[in-house]
């Protein structure tokens, strides 16, 4: 079996590829996995490093935008597991277009590259951010998507590339679509590693508006294994949600943060609201729970140690990430 990770040296994509090759999914003990990734400023090698020597593993810089990458490394492919995406939101604010072109003409170059080749399963790897805001109770896999943001709508509309792919040409398409994610590796412009780092360095930490909006936390391994249940057992044509179970607003998870790295709240800098801010955010995941036995394993009281940990431990790999952006 041959996987495909698109995105595959950047946060979320490295996890999983360091715990298929590392044995945590039995299934795919026997797979060889290709890597794709172009290494914008969020990639880098260094995700990789343990694996970087095994004979399963073969990297290609490239861009899923480019037709003949793209069609080259499906050659042979069994599964793609699609997670390559520009990915912040302050970053599309700034500038959509690279957003557009990555998420949503990327999304579609692999989808009929995957078609050509017949893969067996292409999991497209979303946000819940495509869902809007939701003042209460939890968006369930079939609810509108009112994306209000320039990145949740180019992820909305890869996500519907993706079905249509399945709908119009049978190309079997599971979609996934996560809550917040945290763990180790992950490049320091995302609020948990930005934060950690800005207080290992006795910085203060942006805190926007008032602080109370709401986000649901999922630890990335819990994520990946969420992942693979569908690259495995997923319907095809189906949408699953993969939430943590933890919401909190983002002045708690500040807290939290100044807690573990024994500060106090003097180093709080509120800043002006992002523009359009979601206020919260929460998936229904029962479908997966029910459908395919998904639950969270990492009680986010571990998850946050072990992250703040890692962060503690790992300054060689973060500090010149941050230097340079």
């Amino acid at each position: 079996m041959q996987v495909l990770v698109t995105g595959g040296a950047g946060f979320i994509g490295s996890h999983y590829v360091r715990s298929l090759l590392g044995g945590a999914y039995p299934a795919y003990a026997d797979a060889d996995v290709v890597v794709l990734d172009l290494l914008t400023y969020a990639g880098t090698l260094t995700n990789l490093a343990p694996f970087t020597d095994d004979a399963r593993l073969r990297f290609v810089r490239g861009d899923i935008r480019d037709p003949g990458v793209v069609t080259e490394v499906m050659a042979g492919t069994d599964v793609v597991v699609h997670f390559a995406a520009e990915s912040h939101v302050d970053r599309s604010i700034a500038g959509a277009a690279d957003f557009v072109s990555t998420n949503v003409v990327g999304t579609q170059v692999l989808l009929q590259a995957a078609l050509e080749r017949g893969v067996s399963r292409f999991v497209h790897v979303s946000t819940d951010e495509v869902y809007g805001s939701i003042d209460e109770g939890a968006w369930p896999e079939t609810h509108p998507l009112e994306p209000n943001s320039p990145y949740s709508a180019s992820k909305a509309g890869s996500d519907l590339l993706a079905r249509s792919y399945h709908r119009t040409h049978g190309l079997p398409v599971c979609i996934t679509r996560c809550s917040n994610n945290y763990g180790p590796h992950q490049f320091p412009e995302k609020v948990v590693p930005l934060f950690v780092t800005n207080l290992l360095d006795g910085r203060k930490v942006p805190l926007y508006g008032d602080g109370l909006n709401v986000r649901d936390w999922l630890h990335v391994d819990d994520h990946c294994r969420g992942i693979q249940l569908v690259a495995e057992k997923g319907r095809d044509g189906e949408v699953y949600n993969i939430g943590g179970g933890t919401e909190l607003t983002n002045k708690e998870l500040t807290l939290r943060l100044l807690a573990a790295v024994g500060a106090d709240e003097s180093m709080i800098e509120p800043v002006a609201d992002r523009k359009g801010h979601d206020r919260r955010y929460c998936v229904d995941w029962s479908k997966i729970a029910e459908e395919l036995g998904y639950a969270p394993q990492v009680s986010f009281e571990r998850g946050l140690a072990d992250t703040v940990r890692w962060y503690t431990e790992h300054r060689s790999w973060w500090e010149p990430l941050k230097n340079r952006t």
